[in-house]
Order: C-alpha cells, then sequence, then structure tokens
C-alpha cells in the first residue's frame, strides 16, 4: 500500500511555478525512491494562488490555504527577497501551522539553476552553451543570469520563453543540480521535512 505525498509551491512568478514545480516533484520523487519506509506515491506539485512578490501576510495566508491539500509546502523568492521566505515560516511556525515550510531561496534568482546542466541544453538544437559556467556551482557567481539564459536558448522555433522553464524543469540532471550549494541546502532541508513526516 503506497502513503500519498503531496508537495505545494508558493514561487515568483509563472515561469518560477513551471521550472521550480516539476523540479519540486521530481526531487521529492527521487528522495522517496532513494530512503522512504514505504511506497510513497508523490503527487504532482500543487502551486498556490499567491505569487511570492506579494506582502507576506499574503503569502502566509496562501500557504495556509494550500496546507489543508499538501504535506510540505516550498516559499521561493529569489536573493532580494530573500528574507520574506524566511519571514513566512517563521510567522507560520509561530501560528502553529503544522505543516512543513521550506523556504527555496537561490543565491541571486531562479534562471541561474536553469544553467547548471549543459548537456540538458546541448540536446536542444540551436542552443548555445558557450556562455554557460564550466561547474554547476559557479551558476550562483554569474550577476545577472536573465541575459545568459537568453543566450543560451535557443532565439528560432515555437517555443516561449516560459515552454523552456518547463522543459528544464522536467529534464534537468537532479544531481548536477545538487552540485549548487543553495539547491543543496534546499535538499538537506527538505529531506529532514521527509524524515519528520515519516516518510523517510
Amino acid at each position: 500500500m503506497s502513503r500519498p505525498l503531496v508537495p505545494g509551491l508558493l514561487a515568483e512568478n509563472t515561469t518560477d511555478e513551471r521550472f521550480l514545480g516539476a523540479v519540486v516533484f521530481r526531487q521529492l520523487r527521487a528522495l522517496t525512491e532513494k530512503g522512504a519506509r514505504h511506497v510513497v506515491d508523490v503527487a504532482k506539485t500543487e502551486i498556490g494562488e499567491c505569487w511570492t512578490i506579494k506582502d507576506a501576510d499574503r503569502v502566509c495566508r496562501a500557504v495556509t490555504e494550500l496546507a489543508e491539500d499538501c504535506h510540505l509546502i516550498c516559499v521561493h523568492n529569489d536573493h532580494n527577497e530573500r528574507g520574506k521566505a524566511e519571514k513566512v515560516v517563521q510567522v507560520l511556525r509561530e501560528q502553529g501551522l503544522a505543516t512543513p515550510v521550506i523556504p527555496l531561496v537561490p543565491v541571486r534568482e531562479t534562471e541561474a539553476w536553469l544553467l547548471a546542466d549543459r548537456a540538458v541544453w546541448a540536446g536542444l538544437r540551436g542552443s548555445d552553451t558557450s556562455g554557460m559556467p564550466d561547474r554547476p556551482r559557479d551558476v550562483e557567481k554569474i550577476s545577472d543570469p536573465k541575459p545568459v539564459l537568453d543566450a543560451v536558448r535557443p532565439g528560432s522555433g515555437r517555443r516561449s520563453r516560459a515552454d523552456y522553464f518547463d522543459y528544464i524543469g522536467q529534464n534537468v540532471d537532479l544531481d548536477v543540480l545538487a552540485q549548487i550549494p543553495a539547491y543543496a541546502d534546499w535538499v538537506a532541508e527538505t529531506e529532514e521535512a521527509l524524515k519528520g513526516l515519516g516518510y523517510l
């Protein structure tokens, strides 16, 4: 008999939702396949009703609503809003929310994480990987990853910019992502939450 695991996510915008929603689902599945006590049926990531660029009170309400259906929730902010994700986690803990809420915060911007896996881009015709860092962890050193990402992705074709967030989220090598320190920190915190919930 399998045990369900429904993850939730609040992110800054649609492209972050598309990339991180896929990554959260895949990473939870990988963690539970490797170390779960029982068979775990990981559901697709539920996306919250509010972007995390809104004020902290609205984000807290959205997390609380999401907690009615989810077993754990990730709250994403880029570096310039880093304190907001941490504040949301603290406020909800003080309010007694039992559902684990985990900050998901890159060193700079989420777009940097899309630049970690050279191989996934090399498989896309028309992409230019020459501007990508040699080591995955070095994506955290890119001061503005958006123009770098725009230079890497194919310039022609029918895919929109947002489609690449979805594609990379579904196909990026999770072991490559885990070489990025901020991502590895999130994975470690997520593992602890899963242990606390009795999944691992």
